[in-house]
C-alpha cells in the first residue's frame, strides 16, 4: 500500500472556463495543492457542511451519516487512492465492531462524509506527486535588482498598443428613443 498524506479542504472554487466546481485540497505540512473537479451538487453539499449550514430536511450525505450512526459504524478516514485518465478514485474507510471496511467511492462523496463525521482526508503520495501543484512565487515579489524578461513583457506592450482607449462613437442619425 502506498504512503498516504493527510490533506485538508483549502477551498471550493468555480472554474471560469468551464463553470466546473473544483475542490482544492492542501497538504497539511506543505504548500502542495491538489485540485479535484467535482459535480455541482457535491460541491454545494460540501460547502453547506463546511459552513455548518443547517437544512430543514436531511441531505443525502446527512442521511448516510444517520444510517452509519444507527449501525454504530464510524468513518475512520477517507482516501484518494489513485488517478486514472483524469479520474480520481477514493475509499471510505469504515469501522464496524472494530473491523475496517474499505468502500469504493468518488472522492467528492468521501469528502462529504469526512466533513460531516469529522474524519481526516488522505491522498496517496503518488497521486500528489502526479497531480499536485505548488504555486509559483508571485511576480510582484521580484526584487529591484532583478530584471523582467523584456521579450515576455513585449507581448503585453503590443497588446496594450492595440487597445483603443476611446469608447466607440455612436453612428450619426437620430435615436428612436430621442424625444424632443
Amino acid at each position: 500500500m502506498s504512503n498516504m498524506i493527510e490533506v485538508v479542504i483549502d477551498s471550493i472554487r468555480v472554474s471560469l472556463m468551464s463553470q466546473q466546481r473544483v475542490v482544492i485540497l492542501r497538504e497539511i505540512n506543505s504548500d502542495r495543492y491538489l485540485p479535484i473537479m467535482v459535480g455541482i451538487y457535491e460541491a454545494e453539499h460540501l460547502t453547506l457542511a463546511l459552513q455548518d449550514v443547517e437544512v430543514a430536511r436531511p441531505l443525502t450525505y446527512d442521511l448516510f451519516v444517520s444510517i452509519l450512526d444507527t449501525l454504530n459504524a464510524e468513518v475512520t478516514h477517507v482516501e484518494v487512492v489513485s488517478l486514472n485518465e483524469e479520474t480520481y478514485f477514493g475509499n471510505i474507510v469504515i469501522s464496524i465492531g472494530g473491523t475496517l471496511h474499505n468502500i469504493d467511492s468518488r472522492p467528492s462523496d468521501a469528502m462529504n462524509l469526512a466533513i460531516r463525521m469529522g474524519a481526516p482526508i488522505f491522498v496517496a503520495e503518488e497521486v500528489l506527486d502526479e497531480a499536485g501543484l505548488i504555486p509559483e512565487e508571485d511576480l510582484t515579489e521580484i526584487s529591484p535588482d532583478e530584471e523582467l524578461d523584456s521579450e515576455r513583457l513585449s507581448v503585453f506592450e503590443n497588446y496594450l498598443e492595440q487597445i483603443d482607449p476611446d469608447p466607440p462613437q455612436e453612428e450619426s442619425g437620430e435615436d428612436e428613443n430621442d424625444q424632443d
